[in-house]
């Protein structure tokens, strides 16, 4: 914790009890929550970015994809518009967010729609001629406003809500004891070979209610780059001289996924508008090497950066197998809450 954290410590505490106190008023229903006739899941976390929220939603589309029609809501953090917009062809990152334009670009079957009122956001996609059958709310935890039917909430094994504060002295969007909320919680970018052991003491510090499943979630990185036109085994790039470049809120393991003293690391801040300054500075530093960015950023550079030189690595969410509750677990979970949901519409 830096200096600076520490002086605005009596600021936490006033922002930590307005927080509460806004809980408590809506626990209490003096401040409304909306229901609705559909199955809602809210992915979110305790804290500022960082926990892999859209690997997860990525996951949870592709678990549900098939069976149901599937949209997904988010925020559009950044984006350069306003209000209700239902993704379309013509739609772009700069109008849609880069995370709901990733959904937007990977998964063409379902619905992706923005609008930083979920309530607002929710009633416009359940007037659509072709409503979904599940929405997924994208970064929701705190939008009270709305009551999900499944909470998942996201903490990274490398800094849980336990060990955290509120902001502005943490990283803290409300206290811990809003981890209440959860059905499920994620302990995400866990190492592979976590142990059972570990897990365990992770599951006492985060003092889970009976009814909290706990699961524990690694970032698995793909074999291959892929641009416009091409894919590259990532064997095959490991040694050459590359620029990465990463606009991330935690860039680390990315950088270090392809372990190259020689490769040119560019990071960026979350959600970063890249400017004509940060292009040319890329393509200097470029020159005749290939670019691999993050999936994230590479739907806002398409176009921009010369598509022969830019690649992005993919990445997916995975369950550790050797787990007290492994993913065939959540799957049943998901599908169970979705199914009992849509029968009992």
């Amino acid at each position: 914790m830096n200096f600076l954290r520490k002086i605005l410590f009596p600021f936490s505490i006033l922002y930590g009890l307005i927080t509460c106190i806004r809980n408590i008023l809506f626990d209490n229903d003096i401040l409304k929550s909306h229901s609705f006739d559909v199955p809602i899941i809210a992915v979110g976390n305790l804290s500022v970015g960082g926990t892999g929220k859209t690997p997860q939603i990525e996951y949870l589309i592709r678990l549900l994809c098939d069976k149901y029609k599937v949209a997904t809501l988010s925020r559009g953090y950044k984006r350069q518009s306003s209000g209700f917009i239902l993704a379309q062809t013509n739609t772009t990152a700069a109008i849609l967010g880069d995370e709901p334009f990733q959904f937007f670009n990977k998964f063409p079957n379902i619905q992706v729609a923005v609008d930083a009122d979920r309530k607002k956001g929710i009633e416009q996609l359940l007037l659509q001629k072709n409503k979904p059958d599940i929405i997924l709310l994208d970064d929701a935890f705190q939008h009270r406003k709305v009551k999900a039917g499944l909470y998942i909430l996201l903490t990274s094994y490398g800094d849980l809500y336990v060990n955290d504060f509120i902001l502005p002295t943490g990283n803290l969007r409300e206290s811990s004891s809003g981890a209440q909320r959860a059905s499920i919680i994620i302990v995400t970018k866990c190492p592979s070979s976590l142990s059972i052991e570990e897990q365990q003491m992770i599951r006492n510090k985060l003092k889970l209610s009976e009814k909290q499943e706990l699961y524990f979630t690694f970032i698995s990185y793909d074999n291959f780059i892929l641009s416009e036109s091409r894919k590259v085994k990532v064997d095959e790039i490991k040694t050459t001289p590359k620029v990465l470049l990463a606009g991330i809120a935690k860039p680390d393991s990315f950088f270090a996924f392809f372990d190259n003293k020689n490769d040119i690391c560019l990071s960026f801040p979350d959600h970063h508008h890249f400017t004509d300054k940060d292009i040319l500075k890329i393509k200097n530093l470029a020159q005749n090497k290939i670019i691999i960015s993050t999936e994230k950023d590479y739907v806002r550079l398409k176009g921009i950066l010369p598509g022969g030189q830019l690649f992005y690595l993919p990445i997916q969410s995975r369950f550790l197998s050797k787990s007290a509750s492994s993913g065939d677990n959540f799957d049943k979970t998901i599908l169970n809450y979705v199914g009992t949901s849509s029968r009992n519409r």
